[in-house]
Order: structure tokens, then sequence, then C-alpha cells
């Protein structure tokens, strides 16, 4: 039993004197009465004894911070080990313990006080990006999660990306805006520099393409404080989660798009069920938040970066380090690159055409391009001729394999070299060839056409040349 229990039974339930108690146990008969007016005396402690030592250890190691101030970061800082090594080299004697305990107040009285905030339906998004990894095609890599969240709601957007770049997050955002159905009035971002050009104080320069969203589905842009993360922790929250409970395990697919599908479809499946405080589904309070967004506007933003490009004396352009083909007309003429996520839109006088992007180092060409410069070349449409034909399509397959039959490829080469130099649209010539192919009679018209003689490769260099009426007429005269 504790003394305090023992002073008190023997004084005020056996009746003892004090003067008795305090000799039998050792204490002095004051601290008999105290224990006798107070049941658990409180431990009175000096607040004022000071400590001078300590006191110079504390006031050397702030002045150690601000001499190490911007020489420092999250994973190479101070500690105590570096301070102790510090001081005892300077000469102060002092102990681990107490280095340890001046870095843990000065800890303490650096952090920061979280104020509660009000998420009020249709005003705030939340966006930022989180590295994944991604089974692609049987190949695990990289990738890139683009996540919206909408703080009232706790509704979630979300889209997979090969890079982290400034087309990726505008692109993010043209999704997300059109899969919310409206936008809210605000977002909030890091100082990512997709968004930022420079931090000027408490004010941002944005970069010129972020302000055309901006000012194309018309909200205000806010942004957390360099390093403070955590002034959008409902985004920084929410891509957790959805980290660990849709992207694992690592999903699978063809396509980054097919997989950011799926994942998006387990959050609205999650959405119907998942219930906040007052009992309401995150689906409910986003169909109640979507009411008070702002309409979108009538016109698509479009996220592609444009790019001025020249193209080379084989009619190729250079765009991230792919080579594209391009019209050969098009070679001494402005031509403008309209690099999306997935696709490359070329525009020139007028004209346009799309390509998928290419892995890095590749070259992608389109043979139809140099239809004009293979019609005076046989010889080098007989070079790529299966790359021609695989875009031309048929019937133009079906002639080459014709022509080849009976002919050399470089007889065939000729006839197509020809027909690519007539000055007609493409749908006519295919047009006409597929009318050729089923025969002129009507009621051959499609028929299955008779197989031809495959002509031994020895026998294909004769050329067997055709009659003619007038040298009938000469046997005639001459008979006669």
């Amino acid at each position: 039993m504790s003394l305090v229990h023992v002073i008190r039974f023997r004084v005020q339930q056996k009746g003892e004197s004090i003067r008795q108690v305090a000799r039998d146990t050792g204490v002095s008969r004051n601290t008999v009465r105290k224990y006798l007016s107070q049941s658990e005396p409180a431990r009175s402690v000096n607040r004022n004894r000071r400590s001078p030592v300590r006191e110079q250890c504390a006031r050397r190691i702030e002045e150690i911070f601000q001499e190490l101030a911007g020489r420092t970061t999250r994973k190479q800082r101070i500690t105590a080990a570096y301070l102790l090594r510090r001081l005892h080299e300077e000469g102060m004697q002092v102990g681990r313990t107490t280095v340890q305990e001046i870095l843990a107040e000065r800890k303490v009285r650096s952090q920061e006080v979280y104020i509660p905030l009000v998420h009020r339906a249709g005003e705030e998004f939340q966006v930022d990006f989180f590295e994944v990894t991604v089974e692609l095609a049987g190949q695990m890599q990289k990738a890139w999660k683009f996540v919206m969240h909408l703080p009232y709601s706790g509704y979630d957007f979300v889209w997979l990306y090969e890079r982290c770049n400034q087309t990726a997050f505008l692109d993010g955002h043209v999704r997300g805006f059109e899969h919310l159905g409206g936008v809210p009035k605000r977002g909030v971002y890091d100082n990512l520099t997709a968004a930022v050009k420079r931090i000027l104080g408490i004010e941002r320069e944005l970069t010129k393409r972020f302000t055309k969203l901006c000012s194309h589905y018309v909200f205000e842009p806010c942004f957390a404080r360099p390093g403070e993360g955590h002034d959008k922790g409902a985004v920084e929250n929410a891509g957790k989660n959805i980290r660990l409970r849709h992207l694992t395990p690592v999903p699978r697919g063809e396509s980054l798009g097919g997989m950011a599908e799926e994942v998006q479809k387990r959050i609205l499946d999650a959405s119907r069920s998942a219930k906040a405080v007052d009992g309401t589904t995150v689906t409910e309070r986003f169909e109640q938040e979507r009411m008070l967004l702002h309409p979108l506007p009538a016109v698509r933003f479009r996220p592609e970066e444009v790019h001025p490009v020249v193209a080379n004396r084989q009619s190729l352009v250079n765009i991230d380090g792919v080579r594209y083909s391009v019209p050969t007309v098009w070679r001494s003429m402005p031509i403008l690159a309209h690099v999306g996520v997935s696709t490359i839109r070329f525009e020139c006088n007028g004209e346009s055409f799309t390509v998928k992007k290419a892995a890095r180092g590749a070259r992608v060409v389109k043979y139809s391009h140099y239809r004009k410069e293979l019609a005076r070349k046989p010889q080098a449409l007989r070079q790529v001729a299966p790359e021609l034909l695989a875009e031309l399509g048929e019937p133009y397959g079906e002639l080459w394999r014709r022509l080849t039959a009976q002919h050399s490829e470089l007889s065939a080469a000729r006839v197509l070299s020809t027909l690519l130099s007539i000055d007609e649209t493409h749908q006519q010539i295919a047009a006409l060839i597929e009318k050729l192919l089923n025969q002129a009679h009507p009621e051959n018209k499609g028929k299955q056409t008779p197989p031809l003689v495959n002509v031994p490769e020895a026998l294909r260099q004769y050329q067997i040349e055709s009659g003619n009426v007038c040298d009938y007429d000469s046997l005639l005269k001459g008979a006669s």
C-alpha cells in the first residue's frame, strides 16, 4: 500500500496521533498533515530553476539551424548525432539526452496547427498526379495516375497516362470536366511546372497553355504553399486510397486507356456504397453537387501542344525523336504539328491528317504520301509495294497479286505506277479497278473470277506481242 494510504488509515481510522505516525513512518509531522488534507498530493516542481548549460546548448543549436538554412533537405536533415558532434568539437560538455530533448521541444514548437476546413458543394476540386505501376501488353512499366477529386462529395475521376507532362495534365482536365458534366468554381494544385511558370511570393505566374485552360472553362486556380502538399490533403488521401483499393494488384491491359476505364468503373461501383457521416452515399452527394457546377463550354478545349515543323528532303518531320512522313507537296510549306497524348495531327494549307504516336527512335512512314514520286519510280514502288498495298487496301492488293502472277514484279510495279499517276481520286481509281477485275459483262459481276494460270518464273521474261488486223490483210493480199 502507498505511504499516503497508510498515514490516512492510521490517523483517521485507528485514531493514532500525528506524532506517533510520523515517528513510525519516518516522515515529518508536516508531511503527515499534508497527506491528511490531500489524498493525492501533487509533486511540487521548481519551474524557476535555471539550467545554464542546457540554455547555452539550446541557443547554440538554434544558431546552427540558422547557419545551415538552405543546405538541408527532408532526407538530409540535421540530427541529434550531428549536433552532439558539433557541440563537443566546440568544447561544450553536454549529453546526448539533453540534445535529443532540445530537438524534440523545437519540433513541437515548429509544428503547424491545422485548420478544420469546410468544403461546400460545387466550389472546389483538387488535382494531382501519382506514380503507379501497370502491366501493359505483358510488360511491367511505370505510369502516371491523374486524379481529380471533389472534396465535398468525395467523388473521384481517374485516368492513366504514359507521361507526366503538360499535355497529359491538360487532357486530364478536359476528360475530368466532361466526366463530371460541369466545372467547379476553383481548383487547388501543387506548384507543378505544367501550371506554374514562376513563383512570385504569394502570387503565381502561370504557363500560357494552363492560362488558356482556365479561361476556357472559367475557373479560379489556387495553389498550395511550396513544399506543403498537405494544403490539398483531400486529393492526397484520395490518390493513396485509389492506389490501394483499385490498383492493387497491379492492373493488366493492352492499353492505358482501357485500364483507366476499368479503374473508373470500379470507383463508380464503390461510390454507390461508400457513405458519409450523414448516411448519404458518395454518388448521392455528387448528384447534389452536379447541379451546382458551371456548364461546360460549347467548344471542347484542345489539350494538344502545337509545334511548327519543317520537312526534310525525305518529306519527314522529327517530333520527340520520332520521324513521321508528310505529303511531299508540304515539303516547302509551313507545317503545324498538334501533339496530343496518344496522337499527332499535322496541318498544312487547310489540310490535315492524324497519326498515332510512336516510341522514341521509330520511323512512321505512310507511303501514300509519296504517291506522285512512286508514279515516276517503278523500281522504288517495287521495294515498298507491301507497305503501300497495305495502306491502299483492296482492290489494289488483288490487282497486284494478279499482275505478279502473270508478269514480273517490275512490270506489275509499272502498271501500278501508271494507276497512281492518273489524276483521279483514290475512290474513283479503286472503283475502276474493281469493275475491271469483276469483268465487263453485268451477268458476271459479283461472280468468282477464275484463277489465272501461274506462269513459271523462267518464262516470264518472254513477251508475246498481240496480233494486228492489218497483218492479216497483208497476208490475204499476198495469197491472192
